[in-house]
C-alpha cells in the first residue's frame, strides 16, 4: 500500500471524479486509475464505483476512507517535522564532549548555536575521549568532541588543533623574560592535571625528552583547578591554550617559551557514526562554529602572545637604556 494510492482515493472521493482527481494530483487519468485498481486489488474490495456521472464510494470505500486520510495526514506531519529538523526549528542535538572541550571550546559555540536555532533542544554529556567514543557508538549522542581517535565504525572530522603552552602568573620570575631554558623548570613546582587525559601523557613525554625533572609536582583532576593554582602563584603548568585565552588576554597569566621545546598540539575532532547520514543543519552549524572558533582562538592567542613578547622586549630595552652611562654635553 502506497501513499500515492491513498491520495488518489482521497482526491477521487473529494472531487467525485477520477479525471478531476488526476488533474489535482498532476498525473494522467490512466496513471490514477492504475493506482486505484492496485489499492482495491491489495484490499480485495471495490472502493470506488466509476460511472458517467462521476465516481462515488462504495460501503467498503466509505469505511476505509478515514484510515486513508489518517495515514496521509500522518505522513504529511512527518514530512513537516523533517523539514523543521532540517531548518533547525525543532528537534534535539545530543553532544558528548571531553572535559577540556566542554569547559572551554563548547560553551561559546553553543551560545552562538542557540541564537541561530532558538527552538533547538540541547543536551551535553561530558567524559574522557574513550567514554565519548562509546556514547557515539551506542547512539547515545549524535556527535562526540574529543581528541583524534580511530574506530572502523566512526567518521572523524577535524575541527581545530589545541596547543599545550607553559604558563606562569604575572608575578613569576619567568614572566619577565617570557623565554627560558629547559633547565630552569627543574627548580619549579609543576602543576599537572588529570592522569587519564592525553594532555597528561603529552606533558610527561615532553618533559622526559627534554630531561627535565621538576623540583615539586602537584597533580589535580582538571585543567581549571590547575589554572587556578597557577594564578595564585603556586607553580607553573602546561595547559591547553584554549583553557587560558582569557587569562592571557588580561595578562593575569603569561605564556613562557621554552628554548628547544617542540610545539605540542593535539587535534580536536568530531566523531560520528559512519551510518548516520548527512548531518542536519544545526549539527553542521555547530561543527562550523567549533572549527571557525578554534581558528579564531588560535589567532587571538597568537596575537596576544606576540604582543606580550614585544612588550617584554621593549621593557628590557628601556631598562638597559636607563642603566647606560650618559655622556655629558661637554664630552660631545
Amino acid at each position: 500500500m502506497q501513499l500515492a494510492q491513498l491520495e488518489a482515493l482521497l482526491q477521487a472521493a473529494r472531487l467525485g471524479s477520477v479525471s478531476r482527481a488526476a488533474d489535482a494530483l498532476f498525473v494522467s487519468q490512466p496513471a490514477l486509475t492504475a493506482r486505484l485498481n492496485a489499492l482495491e486489488e491489495e484490499l480485495g474490495s471495490v472502493l470506488l464505483v466509476r460511472g458517467r456521472r462521476g465516481a462515488r464510494l462504495t460501503d467498503a470505500g466509505r469505511a476505509f476512507l478515514p484510515y486513508a486520510a489518517r495515514a496521509v495526514e500522518t505522513a504529511d506531519e512527518g514530512r513537516a517535522l523533517v523539514a523543521r529538523l532540517e531548518r533547525g526549528e525543532s528537534g534535539e542535538l545530543a553532544i558528548g564532549a571531553a572535559p577540556a572541550i566542554s569547559a572551554y571550546a563548547l560553551p561559546p559555540a553553543l551560545r552562538d548555536l542557540q541564537k541561530r536555532f532558538p527552538d533547538l533542544r540541547l543536551s551535553v554529556r561530558s567524559g574522557h575521549s574513550e567514554e565519548v567514543l562509546g556514547l557515539v557508538l551506542a547512539d547515545a549522542v549524535q556527535v562526540g568532541l574529543t581528541r583524534a581517535l580511530l574506530h572502523p565504525e566512526i567518521e572523524s572530522i577535524p575541527l581545530y588543533q589545541d596547543e599545550l603552552v607553559l604558563v606562569c602568573d604575572s608575578r613569576h620570575r619567568f614572566a619577565k623574560d617570557a623565554r627560558i631554558r629547559p633547565a630552569a623548570i627543574s627548580g619549579e613546582r609543576l602543576i599537572m592535571f588529570d592522569r587519564t587525559s592525553s594532555y597528561h601523557e603529552l606533558t610527561s613525554a615532553m618533559l622526559r625528552e627534554a630531561g627535565v625533572a621538576p623540583g615539586q609536582l602537584m597533580e589535580l583532576d582538571n585543567a581549571e583547578a590547575a589554572k587556578k593554582m597557577v594564578e595564585e602563584g603556586l607553580g607553573i603548568a602546561l595547559l591547553p591554550r584554549t583553557a587560558v585565552l582569557r587569562e592571557i588576554a588580561d595578562r593575569s597569566l603569561r605564556v613562557v617559551s621554552v628554548i628547544g621545546f617542540p610545539t605540542v598540539k593535539r587535534q580536536i575532532v568530531a566523531l560520528r557514526r559512519r551510518d548516520s547520514g548527512e548531518p542536519l543543519k544545526p549539527l553542521a552549524a555547530l561543527l562550523d562554529l567549533l572549527s571557525d572558533g578554534g581558528q579564531r582562538r588560535a589567532q587571538t592567542s597568537a596575537t596576544v602572545t606576540s604582543r606580550a613578547a614585544r612588550t617584554a622586549r621593549a621593557r628590557r630595552t628601556s631598562v638597559v637604556s636607563s642603566r647606560a652611562p650618559r655622556r655629558s654635553a661637554r664630552a660631545t
